[in-house]
């Protein structure tokens, strides 16, 4: 902070009847001094162990599948509400292929006995063997037909 004075006063000498007026006119000015002193902070932490006695409440879920395995006829079945259990249905379009037996026609064989006469000329063969034995003096003796027999 600095305090000045300043006169005002015109060149005339101090007697002639004049009062000097003076003002006194102050000047601010802010700066930074370094002191040397610090500061330093200490901080702790405490902990203490309190008992609260609450009631929570939770939900649990049980998820259960149930195998059906029914067709459905008409309209799918949605889902519904049994008491507290929520019931959802699971879908499956299944392509179905039927192999069914159909009869077309029917062969049918009937066997019937008939008797008729037939005449025909037919081949029949016969062999015949002949048996020519010799002596020891090379003559024949005699020549025997060997037929088969009926």
């Amino acid at each position: 902070m600095q305090c000045q004075n300043h006169m005002t006063s015109d060149a005339s000498p101090p007697n002639d009847g004049r009062i000097p007026v003076i003002q006194e006119e102050l000047s601010l000015a802010h700066r930074v001094v370094d002191t040397g002193r610090g500061v330093r902070l200490h901080k702790t932490v405490t902990e203490e162990t309190f008992r609260i006695n609450e009631t929570l409440q939770g939900q649990e879920l049980q998820v259960e599948h149930v195998v059906v395995n029914a067709w459905v006829d008409g309209t799918p079945p949605v889902q519904r509400q049994e008491g507290d259990t929520l019931v959802i249905p699971i879908l499956e379009e299944v392509l179905v292929v039927q192999k069914r037996l159909r009869l077309t026609e029917e062969i049918r064989i009937t066997a019937k006995a008939r008797v008729h006469a037939v005449s025909e000329q037919v081949v029949l063969r016969k062999e015949h063997v002949a048996v020519e034995r010799f002596d020891e003096s090379a003559t024949p003796r005699n020549m025997q037909d060997v037929s088969p027999s009926r």
